[in-house]
């Protein structure tokens, strides 16, 4: 198990979802454990005392799980706890509604704000739309990170104020996995919201690729669910409109891509992950703007 406790002034927000297979996993040292465990995450956020971890883990250790790694975060100078944590356990001793329970007391007995567990192999994908603009990279690589099982969700359809041909290669793509397509041209005056939240109604989040426009106040708060940002570039610097020139013109050494949570104010909400890479002062701005998506 990898625990890690981080001290700072802000806060990060955790997402649920399996980067590894855990199929074929079994418990260290037990030849008596199931061949094939279930891997589960669990989110967690309380106000801090002593003894949560301590709760957590015997939680997961009594049902027979083992836990894989835990992130535990505690903002300075705020008396409020946050951990997100993966294990794997076998759900003929621990059954899926039974896990929902335990979790629960846990929840009642430190007065949680937020405790969420997934069992990403057993329980429902998320249902997700895509929006995007002209530019197809960022879309792309979302679409084949679906496509090789790597976000393990359900695109219920891609929307953007960008007209693609019938014959372009992201809507064959679509067309082949039966993804539909919505086109609204926006304006100064019409972003077309009214029209994007009946499309996104039964979705559990929204994810921009490189959607150049910004949504309104009034539609993240009658949406009410998570959208998530990618951005080009590395935040909290170089906000707004063409990051990549900005990193350049500022002489920066490295550059990156950010996902964040929106919110009203433009390019400011909790950030998810972030992904960095360095390059020559002398790289050409073109290969900068797309080395990183």
């Amino acid at each position: 198990m990898t625990l890690t406790r981080r001290i700072s002034s802000s806060f990060p927000h955790f997402v649920g979802f399996a980067k590894r297979s855990f199929k074929s996993y079994k418990l260290p040292g037990d030849p008596s454990s199931s061949p094939s465990l279930t891997h589960g995450i669990h989110v967690f956020n309380c106000p801090d005392e002593v003894g949560i971890v301590a709760k957590l883990s015997e939680c997961i250790a009594s049902k027979g799980g083992n836990i894989l790694g835990a992130d535990v975060f505690v903002p300075e100078k705020k008396n409020v706890f946050y951990s997100r944590s993966e294990f794997v356990f076998d759900p003929v001793k621990w059954p899926r509604e039974q896990m929902d329970e335990d979790f629960l007391k846990l929840s009642k007995m430190f007065s949680a704000t937020r405790s969420v567990v997934r069992v990403p192999d057993l329980d429902p994908k998320f249902k997700i739309s895509v929006l995007a603009s002209k530019q197809d990279h960022c879309l792309v690589d979302l679409l084949y990170a679906w496509q090789e099982g790597r976000l393990p969700v359900d695109i219920t359809c891609v929307i953007s104020n960008h007209n693609r041909g019938p014959n372009t290669h992201v809507m064959r793509f679509l067309e082949r996995n039966n993804i539909p397509y919505y086109y609204l041209h926006t304006t100064n005056e019409n972003k077309r919201e009214r029209e994007i939240l009946e499309l996104v109604l039964d979705t559990d989040f929204l994810v921009l690729a490189r959607y150049m426009q910004i949504l309104s106040g009034h539609f993240l708060r009658t949406y009410g669910k998570d959208v998530i940002n990618i951005h080009h570039g590395l935040l909290p610097s170089f906000k707004g409109g063409n990051p990549s020139k900005q990193a350049f013109d500022a002489g920066v050494k490295l550059i990156g891509a950010t996902s964040h949570f929106v919110t009203e104010e433009l390019d400011s909400g909790p950030i998810i992950e972030q992904m960095v890479l360095f390059y020559l002062f002398t790289a050409a701005l073109n290969s900068v703007s797309s080395s990183h998506y």
